[in-house]
């Protein structure tokens, strides 16, 4: 019963993954640990070694579609290759058993509360985008890359992804927004999806050399998530994704407080505070972030 469970788990998130470009190890890494009682650094381990094997399909996709910018990969892969490694070895350092996994539980508390900020900056990219016809005005040159910022955006996102699993398709797409903001959410996507391949094989053979990786528990994630992966895929074109990724982010906003040990009252009450915010608040702000967006851009079309 168990071992159904954990393909079911493993098909539940691969459907997520597939809706939304998002979800991996945010959401498969908790769900281990609260729900299963994984350990944290076996939870992080075999779900790291799963996302392996599951990032290059959607990698190989955006290379096919030419919607990966392979400059902005080198430099991100430059930092976030040896820290994704490094991550492994510093959670090391701070011991063994009980001590390493409530390192390693902090870190994720806080990473997920990190993704949350990440899916609501994705949000924003999707009213950008709608108010601009759907499409972010390239520049006219061709993108000016960053090579220092680029690489501490991978060193510091890899050194989480390597710590907590979670990071890759979150906390660096946020910042390559930050950075980059005329690139397309397909290119953001895309180059984010490419530069996640190197970055999870270093941290997943880190995990496999020093980590708590476990064969059999990583095969039934996997049973359940490849064809999750294809069939959220398959219903992205019909699916209301932007529900889903509001349903992501309250379930990785109380598992990260949980995570971090905050009590029932307080996790509910969080929990509250984001549905208030996600339904009847974003019917709110969404037309007035739209109507800022499609101003300002009639404004410098104007300066032109």
């Amino acid at each position: 019963m168990h071992d159904a469970l954990l393909v079911v788990a493993g098909l539940g998130v691969g459907v997520v993954v597939g809706l939304t470009g998002m979800g991996g190890g945010a959401l498969m890494t908790p769900l281990l640990v609260l729900f299963f009682g994984v350990p944290p650094l076996a939870a992080v381990s075999s779900d790291l070694v799963a996302s392996l094997v599951m990032k290059p399909v959607g990698g190989l996709v955006h290379l096919r579609r030419g919607t990966v910018d392979r400059r902005l990969v080198g430099w991100l892969c430059l930092g976030s290759v040896p820290c994704a490694f490094g991550g492994v070895l510093l959670a090391r350092a701070f011991g063994t058993g009980e001590s390493v996994q409530r390192v390693v539980s902090t870190a994720l508390g806080v990473a997920l509360l990190l993704a949350v900020v990440g899916l609501s900056a994705r949000a924003f990219v999707a009213v950008r985008e709608d108010a601009l016809g759907g499409a972010v005005p390239q520049a006219a040159a061709p993108l000016r890359v960053r090579p220092v910022p680029t690489v501490l955006v991978g060193a510091v996102g890899g050194l989480i992804v390597g710590l907590t699993s979670v990071g890759s398709g979150s906390l660096i797409i946020v910042a390559l927004l930050a950075l980059y903001p005329v690139l397309s959410a397909r290119d953001l996507v895309g180059t984010d999806l490419v530069q996640a391949v190197p970055l999870v094989a270093a941290a997943s053979l880190a995990h496999l050399l020093f980590g708590d990786f476990r064969l059999t528990l990583t095969a039934f994630l996997l049973v359940g998530a490849l064809p999750g992966v294809y069939l959220g895929a398959r219903l992205s074109s019909r699916a209301p994704s932007a529900v889903v990724r509001r349903a992501l982010g309250l379930v990785l906003l109380a598992s990260g407080l949980k995570m971090l040990g905050v009590g029932n009252v307080a996790l509910l009450a969080a929990v509250a505070v984001g549905v208030l915010v996600c339904v009847p608040g974003w019917r709110v702000l969404r037309p007035r972030l739209h109507a800022r967006v499609a101003a300002a851009t009639a404004s410098d079309r104007r300066t032109e």
